[in-house]
């Protein structure tokens, strides 16, 4: 009686074992992960290239009103993969804003306090780095990322000090942190969309705290209690269009 039980057992584990294997591989593939051909990922070709883009920056003019802001931007970037997730870039961007003009001799509620707005024309060269939070794939062609920079912004137009205050923009070191989302309609085209905020620090002249005769109000563009640097926030979007080579 024991040996048919034991012969039983074995019987019925072996019917098992048959069924088992009789499954489809293509089935079991299905449970566990994408059909190749109709997976939603796709591999990102990585080469460098060049990225063309115009957008638009505005934000903050500073305690004194004086900073440059509401800026068409027109730019070039030419990008190189490092590895699959990282991305080096170089770009110039042109920057066609205005400002402010002060005249810190002018009572406060003149119209000669603060005039304009008037060109006032940046050119930003920046190194950047970003990382693409897919890896080297997209999902459905998309591929999101964020992104830190450092530049330089300097001053290419604008009417310069015409109050006799001493306050011009110069060369500024700048500071960025971006995040945006690129598609690729194909492997070699790109179109993105880069949101990103631009932070850069203003230095006033000692006239904006009253070095020169007061006003007949005594007010002062600065106050004295405030410091004459003064670090200003830029949002900024564009759209850009690049391919690899």
């Amino acid at each position: 009686m024991r040996g048919m039980l034991e012969s039983w057992n074995v019987g019925r584990w072996a019917v098992l074992g048959m069924f088992f294997c009789s499954i489809p591989t293509a089935q079991l593939s299905a449970q566990v992960g994408y059909d190749p051909a109709h997976s939603p990922y796709r591999d990102i070709r990585l080469r460098p290239g060049p990225v063309f883009y115009v957008g638009h920056l505005s934000g903050d003019r500073g305690r004194a009103g004086a900073g440059p802001s509401n800026a068409l931007t027109f730019g070039a970037r030419y990008e190189m993969p490092a590895g699959q997730s990282l991305v080096l870039q170089f770009s110039a961007t042109y920057l066609q804003g205005d400002r402010f003009i002060i005249d810190p001799r002018a009572d406060s509620t003149a119209p000669a306090r603060r005039t304009g707005p008037v060109d006032s024309d940046l050119l930003l060269t920046e190194f950047a780095l970003q990382l693409r939070l897919t890896g080297g794939k997209t999902w459905r062609g998309l591929a999101p990322y964020v992104g830190v920079g450092l530049g330089l912004m300097s001053d290419v137009n604008s009417p310069g000090d015409t109050t006799q205050s001493g306050y011009q923009f110069g060369t500024k070191l700048t500071l960025s942190g971006a995040t945006g989302i690129r598609w690729y309609p194909t492997r070699r085209l790109m179109v993105n969309v880069d949101v990103r905020g631009q932070l850069w620090r203003l230095k006033y002249p000692l006239s904006f705290h009253g070095s020169l005769p007061l006003p007949p109000d005594g007010s002062r563009v600065v106050p004295l209690d405030q410091p004459l640097t003064d670090w200003t926030l830029h949002p900024w979007i564009s759209l850009g269009i690049g391919w690899t080579f």
